[in-house]
């Protein structure tokens, strides 16, 4: 039994080989090309959160056009009428109808137009906030998906060139004893088989992260054509200190409930102006009364305002209004503190970038190369050669993680502000 046979992983590539010989041909998915802008667009399309807050933009809507709408009129008929002193209903009888319509005063209609109003464009600023937070969650999942499958293709070098190299060497070695320098190889066999399980575990979970933001179905193959690059960005902060309050979108969506507390407030307020009701009537008699036979009636009513009835409707609006205005200001000091905190990890991550691109990258391919020229002229050993291949691949995907981080600082920097950063 080989080294990694005794270990259990040697054989895991057979066996998964044998059971995809098993398993009855399936026609594969076709693979659909999606660049980022692709993505945005199906994103905000399809995706489900989205179309849910949208709704609340409808029902805000709705409730604004009920704010407006006047209190319907009232019609009642009643009928009297005596049945004693040989009284019949033609003669003694009346038939009087009555229309009511109700008027409210103080301005509560106005009150309840403008809160309403300030209700829907609250949810228009908070579909626009969720837009804000689900936009950086796709870019974030499109680049790590890109990111996975670089490491994959990394990984897969390593193990390939490991494959090859103990193969070579369980060939010159049989017959010797000598087995310290292959043990060491099936040993990084090991672990480069651990990385690539790891690798594709986090594709798969990158994936299925990107196709839920897009709402596609799992078995969908996509083909990400936009690459992650370097673009050196030195954004001004100044303007986007001065502009965070007006761009944010959760900023002005707490600015604007903060106005509509204050018109429930105001609402509040007139609630204990009771408003007038208005009755017009006309009654028909028989000829023998009990009065005359056609007659008239206005009335006016309104309740007595004995009891102030809205002493703690006061209280509660005035409370929500300093609740809506704490939370206002608690939402700008966060937008603020994460401006700042966004800028000065992309500045740290930008400086890592450039330091692998001007440094770290060429030195790790020049001795590379170097270690590879020697190998081939038989003035290093295999290891020699190994390990300069390992320390390029590392720096490889340790820059790849540098260039994924700044990428994602500059999308964390751009959510933070509520703005494109160029």
């Amino acid at each position: 039994m080989g080294f990694l046979g005794w270990l259990g992983l040697g054989s895991v590539g057979s066996v998964m080989a044998g059971k995809q010989e098993d398993r009855p041909a399936e026609q594969k998915p076709a693979v659909q090309p999606l660049s980022l802008d692709d993505a945005i667009v199906l994103f905000l399309r399809q995706n489900l959160d989205l179309l849910q807050t949208k709704y609340g933009i409808d029902t805000a809507k709705a409730k604004r056009i009920t704010a407006g709408l006047f209190p319907n009129p009232e019609f009642s008929i009643n009928t009297l009428s005596s049945y004693t002193q040989n009284c019949e209903l033609s003669d003694c009888g009346a038939i009087s109808s009555v229309l009511s319509q109700q008027f409210v005063v103080a301005g509560k209609r106005g009150f309840r137009i403008e809160s309403a109003e300030f209700g829907m464009q609250s949810a228009e600023a908070g579909f626009e906030d969720s837009l804000r937070q689900l936009s950086f969650a796709l870019k974030d999942a499109y680049y790590r998906v890109q990111v996975a499958r670089r490491h994959l293709a990394f990984d897969q070098e390593t193990r390939d060139l490991l494959s090859r190299v103990v193969e070579k060497m369980t060939d010159e070695l049989q017959g010797m004893g000598n087995y310290k320098d292959l043990t060491r190889l099936k040993l990084q066999m090991v672990d480069a088989q651990y990385e690539l399980i790891r690798d594709v575990q986090r594709i798969d979970s990158d994936t299925a992260d990107l196709l839920l933001l897009l709402s596609l179905s799992p078995e969908t193959k996509l083909d990400l054509t936009t690459d992650l690059t370097f673009q050196s960005i030195a954004p001004d902060m100044n303007a986007l200190k001065t502009r965070v309050e007006e761009t944010r979108p959760d900023v002005r969506a707490k600015r604007l409930l903060y106005a509509k507390r204050r018109a429930e407030l105001k609402l509040a307020f007139a609630i204990q102006y009771p408003d007038v009701t208005v009755n017009l009537g006309f009654m028909v008699q028989g000829s023998r009364g009990p009065d005359n036979q056609q007659q008239w009636t206005f009335n006016v009513g309104m309740p007595l305002p004995v009891f102030d009835r809205n002493q703690g409707g006061i209280q509660e609006a005035a409370t929500v209004v300093q609740i809506a205005e704490a939370d206002l200001q608690q939402t700008l000091n966060e937008a603020h503190a994460q401006v700042d905190l966004a800028h000065r990890h992309l500045v740290q991550s930008r400086r890592l970038v450039e330091a692998y691109r001007a440094r770290a990258l060429n030195a790790a391919q020049s001795l590379f190369d170097t270690v590879k020229k020697s190998y081939e002229a038989g003035n290093s050993e295999i290891l020699s050669f190994l390990d300069a291949h390992q320390m390029r691949n590392d720096i490889q995907e340790a820059y790849l993680d540098a260039l994924y981080q700044y990428q994602r600082d500059i999308l964390l920097l751009e959510s933070a502000a509520g703005q494109t950063i160029s």
